[in-house]
């Protein structure tokens, strides 16, 4: 089950507030401003900054 549109619409990045967006893999929500990677885990995003990686 992916993530609902409901719920993308209302998380932000903890750091700087911007949008997040589901990665192509469904492994984990991207910020598009740091993009910082936060995992999803039985379907369930992680949005803490301990658990966030840095991608390019």
């Amino acid at each position: 089950m992916a993530i609902s549109k409901e719920l993308l619409d209302i998380l932000v990045c903890p750091i700087c507030k911007a949008t997040v967006e589901v990665k192509p893999d469904q492994s984990g929500l991207r910020c598009v401003e740091c993009h910082r990677v936060y995992p999803i885990r039985d379907e369930i995003p992680v949005m803490l900054v301990d658990e966030a990686k840095i991608e390019d």
